[in-house]
């Protein structure tokens, strides 16, 4: 029975149907926001040969006296990264190469010395730290010793105060991976917590993994799509930089530990630092 028969039992049916990989598409009965977002996501992908290149911006000021956040220039060395990856990028011989940064002044002084037109995106600024910004993982623990075991408990739905969680920065990126499956050959220069977001897509990692994910500086990620996943290969520029990445923290539940109970009701959370034993049953 044809699927245009007016009787034909697919016309009840929610459904797309794609033709010669992209060619042509066939949607039908889109009923709700999540079927328009699967059709939408559907429609942009393709299976054209490219690569996403993935660079955290150059060492910053703030990276040398490890603070987090911020909105500071490049480091000496991290302008001689700059530098490195644009003659990296031009070694790679792309033609139509696009470039995108934040609007952050770091990722802009980075792709400037590309000496290539870059589009600027707000959803790829780093993660709010809200009132830590630009403190050190130091003062956060003496400042904010709640919050900062809150955060060890469960890195990637932890919110900062005023600021924003892993969760809220995945949602945040949303339109930009969806332009991402429809471009060719990008290049993205961020910053760890959204690169972080954007690799853990396209290598499909779960939120527990996603934020002690590698994303170390001077160092481009260069990702090639393939069926059933995406190869990846790791450039270091050789140009040294900092050390920005903190392990996934040991939590020991022991009575000489703090440790965390979080309680919800009305959805409002409860937060309890105990320095006793356990709560049991």
């Amino acid at each position: 029975m044809c699927q245009t028969d007016p009787v034909s039992p697919l016309r009840s049916l929610s459904y797309i149907k794609i033709f010669n990989v992209g060619n042509r598409y066939l949607v039908n009965l889109v009923q709700d926001h999540i079927q328009s977002r699967i059709v939408y996501y559907l429609m942009n992908i393709h299976v054209t040969p490219r690569c996403i290149y993935l660079s955290r911006h150059g060492e910053s000021e703030l990276n040398l006296v490890g603070r987090i956040g911020g909105d500071s220039g490049l480091s000496t060395r991290g302008a001689k990264y700059a530098n490195a990856l644009g003659k990296y990028m031009s070694g790679q011989n792309i033609k139509d190469l696009k470039v995108w940064t934040s609007h952050m002044k770091r990722t802009i002084q980075t792709a400037e010395a590309l000496g290539v037109p870059y589009e600027q995106w707000k959803a790829l600024n780093e993660i709010d730290a809200g009132v830590c910004e630009e403190m050190m993982y130091e003062e956060i623990q003496e400042n904010f010793p709640e919050e900062f075991a809150l955060r060890d408990q469960d890195k990637y739905r932890y919110r900062y105060p005023k600021g924003e969680s892993y969760e809220d920065l995945v949602h945040r990126l949303e339109p930009v991976i969806m332009e991402l499956e429809r471009q060719e050959n990008v290049l993205v220069i961020c910053h760890q917590a959204v690169m972080r977001c954007l690799l853990a897509y396209f290598l499909d990692k779960s939120a527990s993994e996603l934020p002690y994910l590698k994303c170390p500086l001077h160092t481009v990620l260069k990702l090639t799509p393939v069926a059933y996943g995406c190869k990846v290969e790791s450039v270091y520029l050789n140009i040294e930089a900092v050390n920005t990445h903190r392990d996934r923290p040991e939590v020991g539940l022991t009575p000489q530990h703090y440790f965390i109970v979080q309680l919800y009701n009305d959805n409002k959370a409860l937060t309890y630092l105990l320095t006793e034993e356990p709560i049991r049953g």
